[in-house]
């Protein structure tokens, strides 16, 4: 019976950077559990292929191509919605350079997206929610997508490290903020998965080799591995998680 908790049936989920990876395995998983969607991303392709592919499931999904770092228009697509219930705030990017010689622009970019971006995504879904009258009594959730590298860090890692430490407190902050409201918020903090982002990064043979002996399970993560902890985290088999992090990560912060 108390699989039950875990069906999103008549939830409505916001996913930003739906289109591949990441967002687009979380999309499908919250749709597979029997939530419907609102998809986000830069690429029309992309949010088509997600459409498609979470039509057998029966939801309703709705699409818009969007930055995110644009925030009129965002805050737009966010209001245009009846409702929302779950935010999975997953778009965010990396560009590793060693400290010392760390592109200023490179740095401010990192810090929009994976920071402010997520910050006003994040606002603008609680400013939502809360004009569901019953939001108290049917919940909420906020999964802030993180990383391994919000608690540790690595060589070429200082600013993405610096803006996903940045969103773990903000996660903290803001569980503590709308603990009142039943509105929990939470990150989920991938180790090393193999998508179109970090796909680049692995074609380096050391690196990649670095990587595995950093990961006690040797091996990366599946999306399906990442997609199911924020399933988990929306649903109500959550309900007295909030202020914390899901690390999925092989157990690399564990040495």
């Amino acid at each position: 019976m108390y699989l039950k908790k875990y069906n999103l049936k008549n939830k409505n989920s916001l996913v930003t950077g739906a289109g591949k990876g990441l967002g687009m395995a979380c999309a499908i998983a919250l749709a597979e559990a029997g939530s419907n969607l609102v998809i986000v991303s830069r690429t029309k392709k992309d949010l088509d292929k997600v459409s498609r592919i979470v039509k057998k499931f029966k939801v309703k999904c709705k699409s818009y191509v969007c930055d995110i770092n644009n925030y009129d228009q965002i805050k737009k697509i966010i209001n245009d919605q009846n409702k929302i219930d779950i935010l999975v705030n997953n778009a965010g990017t990396n560009i590793p350079e060693y400290f010392e010689k760390v592109n200023r622009k490179n740095m401010e970019y990192l810090v929009k997206i994976n920071t402010i971006a997520a910050f006003n995504v994040a606002q603008l879904c609680t400013l939502k929610m809360l004009k569901s009258k019953n939001r108290k009594k049917i919940g909420g959730s906020i999964v802030n997508m993180s990383s391994q590298m919000g608690h540790v860090s690595g060589p070429k890692r200082s600013v993405y490290s610096m803006t996903k430490f940045g969103l773990e407190g903000l996660t903290k902050g803001m569980a503590l903020d709308l603990a009142k409201y039943n509105i929990r918020v939470n990150t989920v903090c991938p180790t090393f998965v193999v998508t179109p982002m970090t796909k680049k990064f692995l074609k380096n043979k050391k690196f990649k080799k670095d990587m595995l002996n950093s990961i006690p399970l040797r091996r990366f993560a599946e999306l399906p591995e990442i997609s199911s902890a924020v399933v988990f985290l929306a649903s109500d088999a959550a309900s007295m998680i909030t202020g914390t992090s899901l690390l999925v990560d092989g157990g690399w912060t564990a040495r």
